[in-house]
């Protein structure tokens, strides 16, 4: 008799804050199938690179499988007593302030809940704060300075509704693929639509866009000041609206007057004839959305930035309504969901305020805590400098990884080092920052989690198990609900199931709202484990007795100030900063479209490093040259505050005097490129955001004696001045680098391959040249193979890579392999273009070369670019560099 065929799991994918559906199969075999869920009104079906290989990165190597206690096995018991005696013991000796939680936008809203729940409400602190702190805390204050709550207006439909889209401080495309691909099908359905993009990159999001203005850095709150005198002076704001909803427009005028065109376009390096273009296309189209992500929040001003964009939608009375409105668009998976719970350190559960002593007694009274936090606790980056000055004396980490994502990096470790008791819960034994923590618990990853999200556009989706709990792992929630329950809190935390902490988090919700808060999801305040786990998407609010449905807010107004008025906000543009001739380049660090966050999960898929497998650096080509650096070799950028060294990247995209370094390296994948330990701790004063966007650096070229590169089938465990590594289909490869020579290459090859020592070794040396090529096989395999130069080596890096999975039976193979080049039955890919289907720039060039001169034609070909569309502005570029290529 034949098995069931395996049933689909619906649940939501864990990257970006779109929140798309997945649908996963756990087949017989053991792989794990995923798909889009065509019925999730987030995506519709669309995944991008990073959905899509969701199956290859739940494997359990690396994993934390039991608790450790200083690098030791431990029971979950003895590891629970201990950390809740320690917190406990700390408090009172020191006090509820001398504890403090770090967590994350990777948690569930139940996981997150429970965490806030013992910090703000049993412990009495305010000491919870998030990485969301990290990358959405600007746009929380903004909303709440101009709307007196933390409401995205919007949803997603009016981005397919809008005449004009502006995209500011996001590159869409690559952070957030599924709503590019969105907006680019409604573009190809409504031409008339109009794409405009502000950043000081071009970016793979200027494919679809109309008008590109390259703004300097900071520069968004005197462009959005600008606009609004325009608005003004061209009659085009609506004094029924601002009457009726708002208040502060005259004041905010009042600065807008001040700046003339010339004197914005030099606070924004913009000509004034873009500036004119720009402002009266927006003047004239009603129906506009302004889209604004991460160069918009992580600033010095980011709070001003979203508020001088909101003033722009309140003034016109574009807001509420279908096709217009500002819009946050959030990085993490469940930033809006920790939001939500009050996981900063500034707010309460349900977007209540901290500072309202009615909201904190009506939380109090609902938790029927002993206490309340009365006063805001600190904020990431003054939490750690409490933690390293001895004030803070335990901290518990939860799914993240500071010492690589927060500024100054390099003090983060130092603050570990010296904290007396660190806490990390984690799903990974090995990370930068596992290695500091005193105890280590091991948490549930996705695919075993159960819980919901929070995205975008305030919809909450289940997160829903599909496979088991390995060794010890335990979901967060129940890590932290043992642990309140050991701090003598048990009747309080009693919870058998994420359903119980939902329906609690629900009913909260609506206690005491009679409209006086957005957040209410009441409607779900008796929802069962059965209603739970059958809970499908949705939108908040849902109020409780009343009939759910989709809504924008503001339209008429309804705010949730005390007058019920809109508040436009008077800002003033960003002054620029005093620069240091030491360091004259202005560091942006952001994402690359295939990595997530530090790697802990797409690290383990090789499809997802064949599009960029080492850090590099994105400099103009004109700076290169007047550094001498060369295209592929490596520079050091470096500050008062340390040095990486990467890869070079030269490229017109990038303006001149800014570099750009992505933020994914971590100890793990690379010897020195953790970049935010160049970022300085420089805050926005109102959300306490750091300016990851904003460094200042020194760029040199690094002078290496020789470059390498090989791959091989285990992990290697030399290290040189400069590595990086990435993972292939079958074992790895590996980028080199050093300023001394080894003294034998073959035995240098050996220690790097891990083979013994009567492995032959099939190898090429010239001295002279400084070239050296050796491989090394056990049978017919290929146990690894490196190349070695005085320049960057220039073998294909994918075909290499394949050679791991190819038999060598002959010795013309290896030979081949030798030369570093495939031969006629060897093709080669190239560089790795379409992540989705693994398809390389070689076969693209040679189907447009063949007659395929559109990016569709491509599609039909190769299928590249026909699922998550983010490679499509990339292939364009190749399509157009063939075609002129066989005209000449």
């Amino acid at each position: 008799m034949e098995s069931d065929s395996p049933t689909s799991v619906r649940t939501t994918c864990p990257y970006c804050g779109v929140g798309c559906g997945v649908l996963a199969t756990r087949e017989e075999s053991g792989v794990i199938g995923i798909a889009g869920d065509p019925h999730h009104p987030a995506n519709f079906g669309r995944l991008c690179s990073k959905g899509s290989a969701l199956g290859e990165t739940v494997d359990l190597e690396g994993r934390l499988l039991e608790p450790r206690i200083d690098g030791e096995p431990a029971s979950w018991d003895t590891a629970l007593d201990l950390v809740a005696g320690r917190f406990a013991e700390t408090i009172r000796e020191h006090g509820p302030d001398s504890v403090a939680f770090y967590v994350s936008g990777q948690l569930l809203t139940e996981d997150y809940y429970v965490a806030n729940k013992l910090m703000k409400g049993f412990i009495g602190s305010a000491n919870i704060d998030t990485n969301s702190r990290l990358c959405m805390s600007s746009s929380v204050a903004g909303h709440r300075r101009a709307f007196g709550s933390d409401t995205v207006p919007g949803t997603y439909e009016d981005l397919e509704l809008a005449d004009l889209i502006v995209l500011t401080g996001s590159n869409l495309a690559w952070c957030h693929p599924v709503l590019y691909q969105r907006i680019a099908a409604a573009k190809a359905r409504r031409p008339h639509m109009r794409i405009v993009l502000i950043d000081p990159r071009r970016t793979m999001t200027a494919d679809i866009a109309d008008m590109h203005l390259k703004i300097k850095p900071d520069g968004d709150t005197a462009l959005f000041v600008g606009l609004l005198g325009y608005l003004a002076a061209q009659g085009a704001v609506d004094r029924t609206y601002l009457d009726r909803y708002t208040s502060g427009f005259d004041a905010a005028l009042a600065i807008a007057k001040n700046h003339d065109l010339r004197s914005i376009s030099a606070r924004t390096g913009l000509s004034p004839e873009e500036l004119r273009e720009f402002f009266a296309l927006v003047t004239r189209t009603e129906r506009c959305v302004t889209i604004y992500s991460q160069g918009v929040n992580q600033s010095t001003s980011g709070t001003d930035k979203v508020n001088a964009i909101i003033n722009c939608h309140l003034a016109t009375g574009r807001i509420g309504r279908p096709g217009m409105g500002p819009f946050s668009v959030t990085g993490q998976p469940n930033a809006m969901g920790g939001r939500e719970v009050g996981g900063l350190a500034n707010m309460l559960a349900s977007h209540m305020h901290l500072e309202d002593e009615d909201h904190r007694q009506l939380v109090q009274d609902f938790w029927a805590s002993p206490t309340i936090a009365c006063r805001p606790g600190l904020k990431a980056v003054d939490l750690f400098d409490a933690v390293r000055e001895g004030k803070v004396k335990a901290l518990w980490i939860m799914a993240t990884n500071p010492v690589d994502s927060m500024p100054e990096a390099d003090l983060i470790v130092e603050a570990l080092k010296a904290c007396p008791f660190v806490v990390v819960s984690d799903i990974n034994a090995v990370t930068d920052t596992t290695r500091h923590g005193h105890v280590l618990l091991p948490a549930a990853a996705w695919g075993e989690k159960d819980g919901t999200v929070t995205n975008s556009e305030r919809r909450i989706s289940r997160q829903r198990p599909f496979l088991p709990l390995p060794g010890e792992a335990k979901p967060d929630w129940w890590i932290v609900t043992q642990v309140a329950r050991r701090m003598g809190f048990a009747t309080s935390f009693a919870y058998e199931n994420p359903s119980q902490i939902f329906a609690e988090h629900a009913a909260l919700s609506g206690t005491g709202n009679r409209g006086g808060r957005d957040f209410d999801i009441s409607a779900h305040a008796a929802i069962s484990g059965e209603g739970y786990n059958a809970l499908q998407p949705f939108q908040w609010p849902q109020e409780r007795g009343k009939s759910a449905s989709e809504q924008r807010f503001f339209a008429d107004g309804d705010f949730y100030t005390p007058d019920r008025r809109a508040r436009l906000v008077a800002v003033h543009p960003a002054n620029d900063e005093a620069s240091d001739p030491r360091y004259p380049f202005v560091l942006n660090t952001g994402r690359v479209r295939d990595h997530w966050h530090t790697m802990t999960r797409t690290g383990k898929s090789a499809r997802l490093s064949g599009h960029f497998a080492e850090p590099f650096a994105e400099i103009h080509p004109l700076d290169a040259a007047e550094l001498g650096i060369g295209d592929a070799t490596l520079v050091r950028l470096a500050n008062d505050h340390g040095a990486i060294i990467v890869r070079a990247l030269l490229t017109d995209r990038q303006a001149r005097g800014n570099v750009f370094v992505p933020m994914h390296w971590t100890g793990q994948f690379a010897s020195k490129a953790r970049v935010d330990t160049l970022v300085t701790a420089n805050l926005d004063p109102v959300s306490g955001q750091p300016a990851l966007k904003m460094a200042n650096v020194a760029v040199r070229s690094f002078q290496a004696r020789w470059y390498g590169f090989a791959v091989m089938r285990e992990k290697p465990a030399s290290v040189e001045d400069y590595w990086a590594l990435a993972r292939t289909q079958a074992g790895f490869r590996l980028e080199l680098a050093s300023c001394e020579q080894p003294r034998d290459w073959s035995s240098f090859a050996q220690q790097l391959f891990q083979t013994e020592a009567d492995v032959p070794l099939l190898a090429y040396h010239d001295h002279r040249q400084g070239q050296h090529r050796i491989a090394a096989f056990e049978g017919e395999t290929l146990a690894g193979v490196l190349y070695v130069a005085r320049e960057p080596v220039t073998v294909s890096r994918s075909w290499a890579s394949e050679q791991l999975m190819q038999q060598f039976a002959d010795a013309h193979q290896r030979y081949q392999l030798l030369a570093g080049k495939p031969g006629k039955n060897m093709p080669d890919k190239g560089a790795i273009v379409c992540a989705c289907f693994s398809v390389g720039k070689n076969e693209i060039a040679a189907a447009a070369r063949g007659g395929c001169h559109t990016v569709e034609a491509i599609g039909q070909t190769l299928k590249a670019g026909t699922n998550c569309g983010s490679c499509r502005a990339e292939i364009r570029g190749i399509i157009d560099a063939n075609i002129v290529e066989a005209a000449e």
